[in-house]
């Protein structure tokens, strides 16, 4: 494995993705968000997605040149343009702006269109939290998972997330795809050489399989895979919430990730950010936040969302993080 300080990390994501075609602003965005996966364990939305970035950035999957803007603003609603480039510099210009009109309004809705892979949702959400707000997130992806009932791959595996701030502690960050897993486990492992557990993913003929690549090419498994219709019909929700409402495509519309060449994927993220204030009251609602942890802590071996990852990130500061070997080599030929 090869060992990194976060610092020397972000340097080297930023240096391949401004090679790979993106602006600075661009880059600076998209290799801290990569970084601070990989420093919270999450090596699946890390640097492992360099080399997919940066293989859209060449082939024009994504624009480099991209500057994301309000495309329009109604009340407490605002629809931010993309531009088809990385999605990382609209999330932060949706989240910023957002938490403007929360505290004007006391709720926004934001809808990102023309965009990208997102990376870790709640991260996305933490400058909510910061703000004294709770935050959700949505996302679509290419497709991966199929309807209810059905056998081939409609919606992707949609992430959802939930940020809760919380009084003198480290916010409740609730994280998770549709899925089974994040898709993105599958690449890490297929890249590893190791196989998949059963239960994650089906072949193209719809078979289980441990075969990460055999899962990318067939499709996932949707979370509660014994009552399958619940996860499905949640990436169904999803799948609305961040298209039909703000003119992105469909999961079926775009070509996979996994993919060097292929379309711009036009994809959707939806946010939505509440200040408490405007309802039972900000220190009301801390109150009640800290007796619900109080009595979910009663039992032993509760640990509350986030608190892993946030434990991981603490130690990644002075302890940097590590990636595999193959794909320090595989970064660093790109900039050779």
């Amino acid at each position: 494995m090869a060992h990194l300080t976060l610092d020397a990390a972000y340097r080297l994501a930023f240096r391949a993705l401004t090679a790979a075609g993106a602006s600075e602003a661009m880059a600076a965005s998209t290799a801290a968000a990569l970084v601070r996966a990989d420093a919270q364990g999450l090596t699946s939305h890390g640097l492992s997605r360099i080399p997919q970035y940066s293989a859209h950035l060449r082939n024009g999957r994504a624009n480099g040149a991209a500057e994301p803007r309000i495309a329009k603003r109604r009340e407490a609603v605002l629809l931010i343009d993309a531009d088809g480039g990385l999605a990382f510099a609209a999330c932060d210009m949706a989240i910023a702006r957002g938490i403007e009109v929360a505290r004007d309004m006391g709720v926004c809705f934001i809808g990102i269109c023309n965009s990208h892979h997102c990376g870790v949702v709640v991260d996305h959400l933490r400058a909510v939290t910061e703000a004294g707000m709770v935050g959700l997130g949505f996302s679509n992806s290419p497709s991966a998972m199929p309807a209810a009932g059905g056998k081939h791959p409609v919606f992707g595996t949609n992430p959802i997330a939930a940020a809760f701030p919380r009084r003198s502690a480290q916010p409740l960050l609730i994280d998770m795809s549709l899925s089974e897993v994040a898709r993105g486990k599958l690449m890490v492992a297929a890249t590893a050489g190791q196989p998949i557990p059963q239960g994650w993913a089906l072949d193209e003929h719809g078979q289980p399989t441990t075969d990460p690549q055999a899962g990318m090419d067939g499709s996932m498994l949707p979370i509660g895979a014994a009552s399958s219709a619940k996860g499905a019909m949640l990436a169904l929700v999803v799948e609305l919430l961040v298209t039909a409402l703000i003119g992105s495509h469909f999961g079926f519309e775009a070509s996979s990730f996994f993919v060097d060449e292929g379309n711009v994927p036009h994809l959707g993220q939806s946010f939505i950010l509440i200040d408490p204030g405007a309802l039972a009251g900000s220190e009301s609602y801390l109150d009640r936040v800290e007796v619900l942890i109080e009595e979910m802590l009663r039992d032993d071996g509760v640990r509350l969302p986030g608190a892993r990852r946030l434990e991981l990130e603490a130690a990644a500061q002075t302890g940097g993080i590590n990636i595999p070997d193959a794909l320090a080599q595989q970064i660093n030929n790109m900039l050779a």
